[in-house]
């Protein structure tokens, strides 16, 4: 467990720290691109109301919420199944990943109304027209690892074992000779 909630704090503070960086220091909002590495890497801002390259986006409030909702419920039920599970390390780390990409996406829906995107990445003749962000790369990477990497599988569980009850064996009936153990070694130590 201590691999899933710092992977997934690690995560967090990365996104939210970069956030921050990017919206009030660089004010990206305002000004809107910054070429870093064109084509392979802009920053261009874009305020997502829905889930991944803006589906599900709506200006209602209703959505907001609900988006929330389901992203608690997401993360809620990830850390339970990895806590109750015998998960091994990858299925460790990408559970910390997707939980922390999810909190790192309420967090901004909760203080800006939408989640900050804004990495680009295009190629020579071709403009990608979506932006995302770490805790997106985070909750991809961490799915996608909770699908694919094979788990430990789980340890049978064992039955406690119920002592066994001494059986003495039965004492000889009356005038009936016990059979001798005809060992000469035993013998030879009783006639000193």
């Amino acid at each position: 467990m201590r691999t899933t909630a710092w992977i997934a704090f690690l995560i967090l503070a990365l996104d939210q720290v970069l956030k921050y960086y990017v919206v009030h220091v660089l004010q990206l909002d305002r000004v809107r691109a910054i070429d870093v590495l064109p084509p392979w890497l802009n920053l261009r801002m874009a305020w997502n109301q829905g889930v991944n390259f803006g589906l599900m986006s709506s200006e209602e409030n209703t959505t907001k919420w609900l988006l929330i909702a389901v992203a608690v419920l997401i993360v809620g039920w990830v850390w339970m199944w990895i806590w109750r599970s015998n998960a091994g390390r990858f299925a460790r780390i990408s559970a910390g990943l997707l939980i922390g990409g999810a909190i790192g996406n309420v967090i901004d829906r909760l203080a800006y109304g939408a989640v900050a995107d804004f990495l680009n990445m295009s190629l020579p003749n071709w403009q990608n027209p979506f932006s995302f962000n770490v805790a997106d790369i985070a909750i991809f990477a961490g799915a996608i690892g909770l699908v694919l990497l094979p788990q430990k599988s789980p340890e049978p569980k064992k039955k406690p074992r119920k002592p066994r009850a001494r059986v003495e064996p039965p004492l000889p009936k009356a005038g009936v000779e016990l059979p001798r153990d005809d060992n000469p070694r035993d013998d030879a130590e009783n006639s000193r």
